[in-house]
């Protein structure tokens, strides 16, 4: 497995354990959310919204850790991608669209990460391995 590969894995782990931490904030107390994220139309914050979206950030925090476990698994590749591309897309929606998140700290960070993490796993993209045949074939050779 290349370098980049590695280092990559290390930082799906790191994010999927912050996102961890913002799902058990997002379940503990909703007031996280109108004051770190949607900070625009807070009144907009409830408990529901807030439980949404800890779901969702548990859900995709799931799917990055186990990427990071099984990085060379292209299907789990893509939908790991997937994750950020549309954490990107909610996070600019809800800052240039919808105005309920302005570019406060809150929002920047993980605008940050999910571009971050894009480019990264588009770069990590072509060390992985066409087919699994090859991941076993290489396995053997070390053996």
């Amino acid at each position: 497995m290349s370098r980049f590969l590695n280092v990559l894995r290390s930082w799906l782990v790191m994010v999927s354990v912050i996102a961890m931490g913002n799902t058990v904030q997002s379940f503990r107390d909703h007031s996280f959310l109108s004051e770190k994220l949607y900070t625009g139309t807070p009144e907009f914050v409830n408990g529901l919204q807030a439980r949404t979206f800890g779901i969702w950030t548990l859900l995709s925090s799931i799917i990055r850790c186990a990427c990071a476990i099984d990085i060379q698994n292209k299907t789990l590749y893509h939908i790991t991608l997937w994750t950020f591309v549309l954490a990107l897309g909610h996070f600019l929606s809800e800052a240039f669209i919808y105005k309920t998140a302005p570019l406060t700290i809150g929002v920047m960070a993980p605008l940050i990460v999910a571009s971050f993490s894009i480019v990264g796993m588009l770069i990590g993209y072509q060390c992985v391995p066409e087919h699994q045949d090859e991941v076993g074939a290489r396995q053997k050779k070390r053996n």
